[in-house]
């Protein structure tokens, strides 16, 4: 008697006759059991990314001759992008929903404006003089900023210093594009207006009140000063020495909600020399190191991060973090899918 329940062994596609498989094809038709198994593998998902690491030492010279060679009127963004060898360089891709890229800013260069569907975030590199304009508000550009560009915002890149300025892109592009929803649309030179959102939100638990009426931005803290969150590092260690994990969230002010609708970020500290084991959980993690030395552990791999490398792990990875400085903490500032997971209701947490 044939025991009732799923199958381990389902019909191939080569078991169906030739004709009948031509009959399918031509109403545009696809038999499902022979690949329901890769679309919903047993206990873990099928996953291309692969634990990947980008070496800044050796990207920023391929960086800085990108700006010898293509002007940035040729180039538009002048960007490297950090692709994940297992979606394939092509896709330009670091994850399922993360795209990181290494953008270049030359002394008196401008990047225009425009704005697009996807969402971005800049992470400050390197050099100063650089600024932002988001929404009319300009957000200067230091080493650990955090400056958001969030969906459908007039976003213009200008430097007025004497260095080259670089920073990582994190954008939400490769699911918005899979959406078929990814598109620009350029704009003039924007207008400065006056007000700076990381001074209004300057202080944790205290925020403008609205007697008359509240602000209309959906974004109201556009840069997220590093220092600020390098202090609060510091501040939450000094105030919790027991505490394992010391970590903040980038969030938005005025609803205590995630930065940006699509992905998460963060900045962790580890303590000297800490060894800090992460919980297994759903999303896909970006790590790139802001100041120190660390050593990342994923999938039978170590990459050991030198400032402003980045490196990426798969969801449902465990994940070790090792502190390779005996006597200084060091900082890595974090992007994760986390946001999209519990929207969709898949987020996991496997301890």
């Amino acid at each position: 008697m044939q025991a009732h329940g799923c199958s381990s062994e389902l019909g191939r596609l080569e078991d169906l006759p030739q004709d009948y498989r031509d009959e399918l094809t031509q109403q545009n038709l696809v038999p499902l059991w022979p690949s329901l198994r890769a679309v919903l593998p047993p206990g873990v998902p099928t996953r291309r990314t692969r634990a990947t690491h980008w070496s800044y030492k050796a990207l920023r010279p391929l960086l800085l001759k990108a700006g010898k060679l293509t002007p940035i009127e040729k180039a538009e963004r002048r960007v490297l992008v950090l692709a994940n060898p297992g979606h394939g360089l092509e896709k330009m891709q670091a994850s399922a929903a993360m795209y990181l890229g290494m953008q270049l800013l030359l002394p008196g260069e401008w990047a225009p404006s425009h704005r697009h569907t996807p969402n971005a975030v800049r992470m400050i590199v390197e050099g100063e003089g650089a600024w932002t304009t988001v929404d009319g508000e300009k957000c200067p550009m230091q080493r650990g900023d955090l400056i958001l560009t969030p969906t459908g915002l007039w976003h213009e890149h200008g430097h007025d210093g004497s260095e080259p300025v670089v920073w990582l892109d994190v954008l939400d592009l490769p699911l918005v594009y899979y959406m078929e929803a990814s598109y620009h649309i350029d704009g003039k030179r924007q207008a400065v207006q006056p007000g700076h959102g990381d001074r209004a939100y300057a202080r944790a638990g205290v925020v403008p009140t609205p007697v008359f009426e509240r602000s209309r931005k959906a974004y109201p803290m556009l840069r997220y000063p590093w220092v600020n969150a390098r202090s609060s590092l510091e501040s939450l260690a000094a105030d919790r020495p027991g505490l394992e994990a010391v970590q903040v969230s980038y969030v938005n002010p005025e609803t205590g909600g995630d930065a940006e609708n699509i992905l998460g970020f963060h900045a962790l500290m580890l303590r000297p020399g800490q060894v800090l084991k992460l919980p297994v959980r759903s999303p896909a993690m970006v790590f790139h190191l802001i100041e120190g030395c660390a050593e990342v552990q994923v999938e039978g791999q170590r990459f050991t991060l030198a400032e402003a490398d980045t490196c990426c792990a798969p969801g449902y990875t465990a994940v070790t973090l090792h502190n390779r400085l005996a006597d200084k903490p060091s900082f890595i500032f974090i992007a994760d899918e986390t946001p999209l997971h519990k929207k969709l209701g898949v987020f996991e947490n496997r301890g």
